[in-house]
């Protein structure tokens, strides 16, 4: 087993003005087809909780680095916050949004990841707890408004007629 270890340090941070640009992922799984059985009875997304305790539940996100091309920094943050990996798909949006403790602007862009292993051992297990949820419930318990927004969006998209053919599970 290969040990996983977090970026630390803001040296490489990309930055869009006085925006520091982060990035993340939905990640999520499929129970069935969702022609067959809807969407909201197939599709689980998983949340993490925030590392301030009391904080409600988010995605995973992070800092983007100046070494690293945009999907690459989504994955790592989402294997080091939520401990697993899969595909990345096409990014779902960009929002500028205030963060909710400081004055600091960002710039976040979330992504679709479909989950295929999820990890035992993750940099961020002892802080943080993961839960598969619909995502109804995802939408409840995220205490971003932005991201709720992604996860329409990406629900939209796995709704798409010409995406349902080739997604089962």
């Amino acid at each position: 087993m290969v040990a996983i270890v977090a970026r630390t340090g803001r040296e490489l941070q990309r930055y869009h003005g006085l925006q520091r640009v982060v990035v993340g992922c939905i990640p999520y799984r499929l129970k069935g087809s969702i022609k067959k059985s809807g969407i909201e009875d197939a599709l689980e997304v998983l949340v993490i909780s925030a590392q301030r305790k009391g904080k409600g539940m988010l995605f995973p996100k992070g800092g983007w680095e100046l070494d690293e091309e945009i999907e690459a920094a989504a994955l790592r943050e989402t294997i080091e916050e939520a401990g697993v990996t899969g595909e990345v798909g096409g990014e779902l949006g960009k929002w500028c949004f205030k963060s909710k403790g400081n004055d600091a602007y960002y710039e976040g862009h979330m992504f679709p990841l479909l989950v295929n292993e999820e990890l035992d051992q993750w940099p961020e297990k002892a802080i943080r707890q993961r839960h598969w949820v619909s995502a109804s419930k995802a939408k409840e318990s995220c205490q971003y408004a932005w991201m709720r927004e992604a996860l329409d969006l990406l629900v939209a998209r796995l709704e798409t007629p010409n995406k349902l053919d080739d997604i089962t599970v």
